[in-house]
């Protein structure tokens, strides 16, 4: 992974001690709320329903042990022993001090983490494919892109003052999209022309929130080398006809569909020609420095004959199911990629412990070269075990209550903290994760159902996602009560779709009854082995109307 050189750590450094001096004169009172909130959101510091909000940056979402053992000791230190991974593979903190905060950042420098830029009209932090660099079908490792664009996007000048806030994801497998990269505002693939040459496929104009849309190819095939060129003049465009009158009406999904995909590549490429072959073209030397930090672990070349892991699967089916769901095929014969499940029954969807933290943080020492991942999902990743170590990997997550076997079903829901954090939020989420959980506690009976992608938002700005979920959830206000909009057939995957509103929303008491009905006109009507979403796609709204409202 990206190593910090002197010229990073003493960036980060003097931001925090920048930051500890606009907090000492905030709490003083030398600066007004209006001064401090543009500088604290700089800092990923936002106010919240309950105390402050403290974003923290995990680029790509690759952590270290060191740094996963870290965040640990913050949340026992400074919070409420515990935090919550974000669906932008971040943590959040919930409830820090504010005069703490300074002192959070301090902690976080030590071992190459900040919260620069993971809030404001700005670009915030790249993510990507949570199996990067792993997994069989991708193309190339899409992290080294990663991570210039990290770089040059931090602290970019001409881009800390954005119309709104700007999302980019990057995906080495464009057929088997696991980044959500069709719903970001720059999107990008990795794609072979028919030379064979591997470049980028560019989209644009990507976002959920108030106005959903998907993303529209900008260009089909960049060369590597105009990367940084492309994505400028992209900006540039964007930054300079962007609307700045309406919030709502802000982001570059709502300049790219009123322009028009044509237009809009139309004044890109006018901005690219004056800067593509600038200081921002990237040579060979420069594109190899930065997969040198990617390049792969040393391996096992014997773990493909460790047979202890058949048996293991033979003699315990616990541990076969969770081997099943929990794990999936690594590009090394002899090793998997493990989900660690942060959806346990009873838990908030994406919380962890401290003790979870450091915990796994050993695991990964002990079992994945010291390397843990965060994925859009809200779980983690252990992305090189050997098979043969899986049994007792299992056994050490279980005793953590982290080995709950439910990845890709039902119940491996995103969830926003809604209501019980957040101050945009209309309705509660966490609760109603609960009585689904409640209502659908048969893990066999889940296993049957299949994959389906369950999202929950408490608000229109859709943190959790809810409008490319198989199943979406949006919780609504009315007079003061809770009540719940269901919506069908979204994907965030290659085959992106929005999800369509199914009806009236429905009380907060009968969500999981109501979504007991959506799932009973599916077992009814599939085929086969059929997928929800597949299901729907060929018998569309109707039939579910007709049983949710009869």
């Amino acid at each position: 992974m990206y190593q910090y050189n002197e010229i990073d750590q003493k960036i980060v450094d003097e931001r925090v001690e920048q930051f500890r001096d606009q907090t000492r004169r905030f709490l003083a009172g030398e600066l007004g709320e209006a001064e401090f909130r543009a500088l604290r959101l700089m800092n990923g510091l936002y106010i919240q329903r309950h105390a402050p909000m403290l974003r923290i940056a995990i680029p790509y979402g690759l952590l270290s042990s060191e740094q996963l053992r870290m965040l640990g000791f913050i949340t026992r230190k400074y919070d409420k022993s515990y935090g919550h991974f974000s669906t932008r593979q971040n943590l959040q903190l919930n409830w820090p001090k504010l005069e703490d905060v300074p002192d959070i950042l301090a902690h976080l420098a030590k071992v190459e983490m900040h919260a620069i830029q993971t809030s404001g009209n700005c670009i915030r932090n790249t993510t990507s494919d949570h199996l990067a660099g792993v997994n069989p079908d991708e193309l190339e490792d899409p992290r080294p892109y990663c991570e210039i664009i990290r770089q040059w996007s931090s602290f970019h000048p001409e881009f800390s003052y954005l119309p709104r806030k700007f999302k980019i994801a990057v995906s080495g497998a464009e057929k088997n999209d696991r980044a959500a990269t069709l719903v970001h505002d720059i999107g990008i693939y990795l794609v072979k022309n028919p030379q064979g040459e591997i470049g980028f496929k560019i989209l644009a104009g990507g976002g959920l929130g108030r106005t959903p849309y998907i993303a529209q190819t900008v260009r089909e095939f960049l060369p590597k080398k105009h990367l940084l060129s492309y994505l400028e003049a992209i900006l540039r465009v964007y930054n300079q006809h962007g609307r700045r009158d309406n919030i709502y009406k802000a982001r570059i999904k709502i300049l790219v569909n009123a322009l028009g995909i044509e237009k809009f590549r139309e004044m890109v490429d006018a901005e690219w020609e004056h800067i593509r072959d600038s200081a921002l073209q990237l040579d060979e030397n420069q594109l190899q420095h930065f997969r040198e930090f990617f390049t792969p672990h040393a391996y096992d070349k014997n773990a493909a004959d460790d047979s202890s892991f058949s048996t293991q699967i033979q003699a315990d089916k616990n541990f076969a199911a969770w081997t099943k769901h929990n794990t999936v095929e690594h590009k090394i014969a002899g090793y998997r990629s493990v989900y660690i499940s942060l959806k346990a029954p009873g838990i908030a969807p994406g919380d962890m412990t401290d003790e979870q933290m450091e915990a796994v943080a050993d695991l990964a020492d002990q079992y994945s070269f010291s390397q843990i991942r965060v994925t859009h999902d809200q779980n983690l990743i252990l992305a090189d075990v050997k098979q043969g170590d899986l049994h007792a990997l299992y056994q050490a997550l279980g005793k953590l209550g982290l080995a709950t076997a439910n990845i890709g079903t039902l119940n491996d829901m995103i969830c926003c903290p809604g209501l019980d954090f957040c101050s945009l939020a209309n309705a509660g989420s966490i609760g109603i994760a609960k009585q689904i959980n409640e209502k659908f506690d048969n893990l066999d009976y889940l296993y049957d159902l299949g994959e389906i992608k369950l999202k929950m938002s408490g608000c229109i700005n859709a943190c959790g996602h809810h409008h490319v979920g198989h199943i979406g959830i949006l919780g609504v206000d009315k007079k003061g009560e809770e009540f719940y909009q269901f919506q069908l057939g979204g994907s965030a995957a290659e085959d992106a779709s929005l999800a369509k509103i199914i009806g009236p929303a429905v009380a907060k008491e009968d969500v999981a009854n109501t979504l007991e009905k959506i799932i009973d006109v599916y077992t009814d009507k599939r085929e086969g082995d059929e997928r929800f979403i597949d299901t729907y796609r060929r018998i569309g709204m109707q039939p579910f109307k007709e049983a949710v409202y009869a």
